[in-house]
């Protein structure tokens, strides 16, 4: 009787520092998802904001871990299941731990990536591989806390690496292409560019696997990365984003050329100034190119900030000056084709008519 009343007591005080644990870890739980969130939302840098969501249900695993390992003596369970349970509850501690790193690491990266727009950091696949490495990190660990030897492990990974590699050899080309376009900086998050396949957009994301690449009208080319690195790329926006519009016209055989050029860079100097994405930094050119059928034709090259700004530019500029001419009494002809008949073909035409 005496031991079941011993039994029931020491059951009693695991119990209560179970609860007392768990309920201090729910409280500080709530302190950090209320009072410290707000405190991290007021302040500049972003960083704090990535340790609280990193603590946020963490706090209380680790106190539910902590009441556990602490009421365990009180319970005076045998020895090899005390081991058995000590042992779980270590590698709960690691696992968690490594989980709340893996977040936070890749959590400074996505605030990093949003300062340094364009640069490796601001690619999934290298917070995918930040991952990969503090879990590896980990692993390694709670093998080492369970005394198993990871040396075996590794042989045998290495042996079998090669059949893996044979098995995934899309998969690791295009891994392995991935890497070579971020470190070799020549394609970066944000660049316009453009394959030699035909498919071009802004680069938004190079994954383990993949790049994707938005167009204009605002689909998705999701191109493999093997192919990418593979392919012939006209990347606009290196060595700077500064792009160059042509737009080719022509004048009738009438016009003042002096006044015609004179008019036209006084319409696109106007034009990159006033309209949004022009560059009034550099100067447009003009130059007169081929006598036509019916014009003599010209290329008015306009400068402008950004490869998708063009559009609007050239429109502006096609509009303005369009109206321009008409006021200077400039004329861009339709095609014109002259007949000329040989001697006496015109009655013969007229007869037959």
């Amino acid at each position: 009787m005496s031991e079941e009343i011993n039994y029931a007591n020491r059951l009693f005080e695991a119990l209560i520092t179970f609860g007392v644990s768990v309920l201090i870890g729910l409280t500080i739980q709530f302190f950090v998802n209320t009072k410290l969130t707000r405190i991290a939302r007021k302040t500049p840098w972003k960083g704090d904001e990535v340790i609280v969501a990193g603590l946020k249900g963490r706090i209380v695993l680790w106190a539910i871990i902590i009441g556990l390992y602490s009421a365990l003596p009180m319970l005076e369970l045998p020895p090899h299941y005390n081991l058995i349970i000590q042992k779980a509850l270590l590698v709960l501690v690691i696992l968690s731990i490594t989980l709340a790193v893996s977040s936070m690491l890749s959590g400074f990266i996505k605030v990093y990536a949003g300062e340094v727009k364009g640069e490796i950091f601001s690619t999934s696949i290298f917070s995918i591989f930040s991952r990969i490495v503090v879990m590896s990190i980990g692993i390694m660990i709670i093998l080492q806390s369970l005394d198993i030897s990871i040396t075996p492990i590794l042989t045998a990974l290495g042996v079998g690496g090669l059949a893996v590699a044979l098995a995934l050899q899309d998969t690791l080309g295009n891994l392995f292409a991935g890497l070579n376009i971020l470190f070799s900086g020549k394609v970066k998050v944000g660049d316009y560019i453009k394959l030699q396949s035909g498919e071009e957009g802004y680069v938004v994301d190079i994954t383990w696997r993949n790049t994707s690449i938005k167009q204009l009208a605002d689909n998705y080319i999701i191109i493999p990365n093997l192919r990418l690195a593979q392919s012939i790329t006209t990347n606009f926006h290196l060595p700077d984003t500064g792009f160059s519009v042509m737009v080719s016209l022509g004048v009738s055989y009438n016009s003042d050329l002096e006044k015609v050029e004179c008019v036209t860079l006084e319409v696109a100097r106007q034009i990159l100034k006033e309209v949004e994405g022009g560059d009034p930094n550099k100067e447009p050119s003009l130059r007169f190119h081929t006598f036509g059928d019916s014009s003599i034709n010209m290329n008015v090259s306009l400068s402008v900030k950004e490869y998708s700004k063009q559009y609007i530019v050239k429109h502006q500029f096609m509009k303005r000056l369009h109206k321009r001419f008409h006021e200077e009494g400039i004329v861009i002809p339709y095609p014109v084709r002259t007949i000329e008949f040989a001697d006496g073909a015109r009655e013969l035409f007229r007869k037959d008519k």
